[in-house]
């Protein structure tokens, strides 16, 4: 059966790096529910050395983060790029499902064959991205696509875990989305490469701008020597205004990376978070065994009556895996 199974992936894995849509978008499935069918993608993937540059977007929900990826796909196409793009969405809490699969602000280009578009549902993972997102990109690397465009879901201030897949990072903002105390906030802005403030049309842009220039005025890790210093960029994603300015940083942001350390710090980030995503799948994997066993309802009541401690019931959870 495994000989089989491993047969299979090998020319799915084919096909799809020939540019077959349906079987990358199998094997994207077969990352998201985990089959055992990736562990021969493993080593197909690593013969591959991938040239890809990947892209995080992130920002508050409602700062323009779809309308922005599109006019990137648009910019990347018009070089001969291919792009690919993973859109990770809302979960719904009934069916798990992503809420907003349908990406109606990319429909311009679904049919282009130089672009591939994927939704994935965060399925309650926190730091806005989707548990299966580090090996998704892996496989997109391996199959060939120039530029993977992460975006993430609608983020607040702490969801920061793009900043460790992502070459490059974007966090947009847009006017009149919180007062200048927030740009001064740890957390989110701290992962920028590129400010971007779209919707710049409207009023309270420049006081935007104005206050992220404030923001890296007080230092931090990009006042350091030879360090990258973010890009601010004013966009209107649904026209196309700045777009070209955006591109231009990204550019020069992975010029800096091609010239320093940077690039190879962050391909390593990227695997340990890969690392830690099967990981973490495999425990999970352990836990519902040992929870259809009823140990975590017995464990619970132990400690809701008192009778023992909730580090001593953890930790005998721990020993029976």
């Amino acid at each position: 059966m495994m000989a089989v199974m491993a047969n299979n992936a090998a020319e799915v894995f084919s096909a799809a790096a020939n540019g077959d849509a349906r079987s990358l978008a199998r094997l994207l499935s077969w990352v998201e529910c985990g089959s055992d069918a990736l562990r021969g993608l493993d080593r197909l993937g690593a013969s591959h050395v991938s040239s890809g540059y990947v892209i995080g977007i992130t920002g508050a929900p409602g700062v323009g983060k779809s309308s922005c990826t599109a006019a990137l796909i648009g910019q990347w196409r018009s070089r001969n790029a291919r792009v690919a793009v993973l859109a990770v969405d809302p979960s719904s809490p009934f069916s798990g499902g992503a809420l907003l699969g349908d990406r109606v602000r990319m429909q311009d280009h679904v049919t282009d064959s130089g672009v591939f578009i994927r939704s994935m549902a965060s399925r309650g993972h926190l730091g806005g991205l989707s548990a299966a997102v580090p090996e998704a990109l892996s496989v997109l690397e391996a199959v060939g696509f120039d530029v993977i465009i992460v975006e993430t879901v609608g983020v607040g201030q702490a969801e920061v875990d793009i900043a460790m897949l992502a070459d490059t990072t974007l966090v947009l903002l847009a006017p009149g989305m919180g007062d200048g105390v927030q740009s001064v906030k740890a957390g989110i802005l701290e992962i920028a490469d590129v400010y971007v403030v779209n919707k710049a049309d409207r009023a309270g842009a420049d006081s935007t701008v104005s206050d992220l220039k404030a923001l890296l005025a007080l230092g931090g890790r990009h006042s350091v020597a030879g360090s990258w210093r973010p890009h601010i960029v004013s966009t209107v994603a649904t026209t196309g205004s700045g777009i070209d300015e955006l591109m231009a940083a990204c550019d020069a942001h992975r010029k800096w990376l091609a010239r320093s350390d940077g690039l190879h710090r962050r391909r390593i980030a990227r695997c340990a978070s890969q690392l830690e995503a099967l990981m973490l799948a495999a425990l999970r994997a352990r836990v519902g065994s040992i929870d259809d066993a009823g140990l975590f309802a017995q464990l619970a009541e132990q400690v809701a009556r008192g009778d023992r401690d909730p580090y001593e019931a953890a930790a005998a959870l721990l020993a029976s895996l």
